[in-house]
């Protein structure tokens, strides 16, 4: 079949379907930017746990080791 240029109805279905293309290469790049959006709020949230998990083992062990020294000094004053 060949396209008349000068044909609407040829025209019309050429323009719907770059209309078309040109609708889902705009939701393809969308989804990809959501993704990228997604993955770095993703890794930001995983940084953050891992942080908030270190710290608070930090503490836990400064905790411990405060609670050590407290009762080592505790038996060498206690009269025993």
């Amino acid at each position: 079949m060949l396209l008349n240029p000068f044909c609407p109805i040829s025209t019309a279905k050429v323009l719907a379907l770059k209309a078309t293309v040109l609708l889902l290469l705009t939701l393809l790049i969308k989804a990809r930017v959501q993704i990228l959006t997604g993955s770095a709020l993703g890794i930001l949230l995983l940084l953050l746990q891992t942080l908030v998990f270190l710290a608070i083992s930090g503490g836990l062990v400064l905790a411990a080791g405060g609670a050590a020294v407290y009762a080592s000094q505790q038996r060498r004053s206690s009269p025993a």
